[in-house]
C-alpha cells in the first residue's frame, strides 16, 4: 500500500523571511486559510516570540484552523516553548517545533559549547514542550553537516524525551542528494526507537539541490517534508512545494507515496503567494512558472501537436495552469503556424501556409515574440491576394 508523505508548509514562517516578503497579520490569515484548502497536513503559522505581531498571527490562525496542524518554531530556550504554546492554546491541532544546532559549527562558533551539552539541552527543550501538546518536533539544526553518530545520539534522546517528529535540517543546502539519503538511512537503521517518530528533511537550495535532497529522505525513510509555496526562504530558498508533490504524484508507482495535496490548486496558490509576499515567480520555474508549458522550438512544437504527451509529462489542467502556449518565434515551424491561424479562425490550404511561413519568418526575425495581431496581418494581406488574383 502506498504511504502517506506528511506536506508541512513554512511559508508563513521560513519564506516570509525573505527579504521584502514581510507578511502582515491579514495577509498571513488570508494565505493560512488558502494552505489548509490545498491540503498542508501541518502549517508553520509563525515564531511567536519574535514579535507581538508574530504571536498574535500564530494565535489567530490557530483559532481558525479547523483540519491543519497549526505549528510555532521555537528555540530550545523555555520562555519560547511558554510563548508559543500560549500562541498555540486556540488549535483544534497544534504543534511546537523547537531545536539546536548540532554540527560542530554550530556548537563550537554559534554556542561555544560542547556536544554533551547540546545533547542534553536538545532533550530538556523536548520535555518543556511536552508539558504543553503531544505533538513536539524537534529540529537539529545544521544536520546536513552533523557527524552522523553524533546526530543519531541526539535523534535517539529527544525522541526518548517525547519528540514525535525529528526534522534532519540540511540548513545550508550542501549536501549532495546522495549523502541526504544516506544520513536518512543511518538514522532508520542506528537509532533504535526511531518507529516512535517521524523523520522529517528541511532542505535548503543554496546549490539548487533541495528538492533532490528531500526526495532522496523520503525514498531512505523519511515521512514529512517541510517545503514552500514557489521555493521561497532564507538565500536561495527552501524545497518547492509544488515540486515535490508532482515528482511523488508523477512517480506514484515507482516511489510507493501519495500526499494529501489538491494538485489543481497548485498555480492558483503559487499567484497567490507571489501576489501577496510581492515575489514575482521565475518564468522558467517548474510546474507554477509562465513558461512550464509554452512551447516555442519548431520540433517540439511538432511533436506537441501530433501527441501532446510528446513534450509534456504534467497536463496543465492537472496543477490548475492555463493550457498549454505555442509561442510563436523564429524557431517556430509550419506546423505551429497552421494551428495558431487555425485557432484564430482562418482556414489556410498547405500552399497557403507555406507562402505565409515565408512572411511569418520575416517578422519573426525583428521580434522575440510574434502576436495575434501579427498574425492576423498577415492573413488579411493572405486573403485579399487570393481575392485579386
Amino acid at each position: 500500500m502506498d504511504k502517506k508523505i506528511f506536506i508541512f508548509d513554512t511559508t508563513l514562517r521560513d519564506g516570509e523571511q525573505v527579504p521584502g516578503c514581510k507578511l502582515n497579520k491579514k495577509e498571513k490569515i488570508e494565505l493560512a486559510l488558502e494552505l489548509e484548502a490545498l491540503g498542508v497536513d501541518i502549517l508553520e503559522a509563525g515564531f511567536p516570540i519574535s514579535s507581538p505581531g508574530d504571536f498574535d498571527a500564530v494565535n489567530e490562525i490557530a483559532r481558525l484552523l479547523k483540519t491543519t496542524v497549526v505549528c510555532g518554531l521555537t528555540r530550545a530556550v523555555q520562555k519560547d516553548i511558554e510563548v508559543a504554546a500560549e500562541a498555540l492554546k486556540p488549535a483544534a491541532r497544534r504543534r511546537i517545533h523547537t531545536g539546536i544546532g548540532t554540527s560542530d559549527f554550530h556548537i563550537k562558533s554559534k554556542f561555544n559549547s560542547n556536544r554533551e551539552d547540546i545533547l542534553q539541552r536538545a532533550a530538556q527543550a523536548v520535555k518543556w514542550a511536552r508539558n504543553f501538546t503531544d505533538d513536539v518536533e524537534f529540529f537539529a539544526e545544521d544536520a546536513g553537516r552533523t557527524d552522523n553518530e553524533y546526530l543519531a545520539r541526539v535523534v535517539e534522546a529527544v525522541i526518548a524525551a517525547g519528540a514525535t517528529t525529528v526534522n534532519i535540517p540540511d540548513t545550508t543546502g550542501y549536501c549532495l542528494p546522495y549523502q541526504y539519503g544516506e544520513k536518512i538511512a543511518f538514522l532508520v537503521n542506528n537509532v533504535k526507537n526511531v518507529d516512535k517518530a517521524v523523520l522529517s528533511c528541511h532542505c535548503h537550495n543554496d546549490l539548487g539541490l533541495a528538492t533532490a535532497n528531500s526526495i532522496a529522505g523520503i525514498i531512505a525513510g523519511a515521512r514529512q517534508i517541510e517545503c514552500t509555496i514557489n521555493g521561497l526562504g532564507e538565500r536561495a530558498g527552501n524545497t518547492s512545494l509544488e515540486e515535490v508533490v508532482m515528482i511523488i504524484k508523477q512517480h506514484q508507482q515507482t516511489l510507493g507515496f501519495y500526499t494529501g495535496i489538491n494538485a489543481k490548486q497548485l498555480n492558483p496558490m503559487s499567484r497567490k503567494v507571489a501576489d501577496t509576499m510581492r515575489m514575482p515567480v521565475q518564468p522558467n520555474k517548474a510546474i507554477v512558472g509562465a513558461n512550464a508549458f509554452s512551447h516555442s522550438s519548431g520540433i517540439h512544437q511538432d511533436g506537441f501537436l501530433k501527441d501532446t504527451t510528446t513534450y509534456e509529462i504534467i497536463a496543465p489542467e492537472e496543477v490548475g495552469a492555463d493550457s498549454s502556449k505555442i509561442v510563436l518565434t523564429a524557431r517556430s515551424g509550419r506546423s505551429a503556424l497552421a494551428y495558431r491561424f487555425q485557432k484564430l479562425g482562418y482556414s489556410f490550404t498547405r500552399n497557403d501556409i507555406d507562402t505565409l511561413y515565408e512572411q511569418f519568418l520575416a517578422v519573426a526575425d525583428t521580434k522575440k515574440e510574434v502576436g495575434d495581431d501579427d498574425l492576423h496581418q498577415l492573413a488579411k494581406a493572405q486573403q485579399e491576394k487570393a481575392v485579386t488574383a
